[in-house]
């Protein structure tokens, strides 16, 4: 009775494991996919780079509470639903802001620079997913990537705050985006592995 018992234990716990990467991974996919959407906006000109900078600002407070969640290398049915519900607000605004009166001109310096940056975004949050899917990244490691990436969030968000993202501006924030560009690359080819 008892081999049954620590075999059924050590089956949960492995079993665990994917439900916790899963949960991480669908959290990141969903940041891509509504930083895609923020994107596309710029690029039809159905957002405003004021626009684009205010939701930028809540994507940051999104990535802020996923790695808090993550921190302790899981995340509970509570902070999933947190981050579900925060998820879904931010969804809201996205397309609220995409189908509001006001345009952006996609061809402008300005915009060109934010969809510049908001596609970098892209490109490093599957960067995350890809390493939690694939194990290269551990949770914890998942959550600092978060924290990275809310950084700079907030920093295109600043840029932007007055409607014009300027050559100095985004300079800074690709400064940002490249620093995180490296965390990310250590944090995948690092012995630490999901196990």
């Amino acid at each position: 009775m008892k081999k049954t018992s620590i075999i059924t234990a050590l089956l949960a716990a492995l079993l665990a494991v994917p439900a916790f990467a899963q949960n991480a991974a669908t959290t990141v996919q969903r940041d891509v996919n509504q930083q895609q959407r923020i994107e596309s906006g710029l690029q039809s000109g159905q957002l405003t780079t004021r626009e684009a900078a205010r939701l930028e600002r809540e994507e940051s407070h999104v990535d802020r509470v996923e790695a808090k969640a993550l921190r302790d290398g899981s995340m509970s049915a509570a902070e999933k639903r947190n981050v579900t519900r925060l998820q879904n607000q931010a969804s809201r605004d996205i397309a609220a802001e995409r189908h509001d009166a006001r345009t952006g001109n996609p061809d402008s310096a300005s915009s060109r620079r934010m969809q510049a940056d908001v596609q970098r975004n892209v490109n490093q949050q599957q960067r995350v997913e890809n390493g939690i899917k694939y194990g290269s990244l551990t949770n914890h490691e998942a959550a600092r990537m978060e924290r990275g990436q809310a950084r700079v969030n907030r920093k295109e968000f600043r840029a932007g705050l007055d409607g014009h993202v300027g050559a100095f501006e985004q300079a800074r924030v690709q400064r940002s985006e490249n620093h995180q560009s490296r965390r990310i690359f250590r944090q995948r080819h690092d012995r630490q592995t999901r196990g």
